[in-house]
């Protein structure tokens, strides 16, 4: 069950950068106040990339507090999580900037 919710929670944090004119939800940017602008696409991958990692963090902590301990994880794991990281945005960055 732990795996299926962080699943699901990795797929709504990959999604939530493409769909504010907020950087990180909370920080207005002086285009996005105004209505015909929205983020630009290097402020979205920069939150993607800190979401990428914040979720890392938590998936960490899942597994100790599941299992108990922390398997050791090579650059190969790495490079896959980014990639799926990476295609669980692709619907957001479809909605923001190839549809409108």
């Amino acid at each position: 069950m732990t795996i299926w919710a962080l699943l699901v929670i990795m797929i709504l944090v990959a999604n939530l950068p493409w769909f504010s004119n907020k950087l990180f939800y909370c920080i207005p940017l002086n285009r996005a106040q105004q209505t015909n602008y929205g983020k630009s696409l290097a402020w979205c991958l920069l939150e993607l990339v800190v979401l990428y990692f914040l979720m890392g963090f938590l998936v960490r902590y899942a597994e100790h507090a599941t299992y108990g301990n922390i398997a050791p994880q090579g650059w190969e794991f790495y490079a896959v999580t980014a990639c799926l990281f990476l295609v669980f945005a692709f619907p957001g960055f479809v909605y923001k900037v190839l549809w409108k």
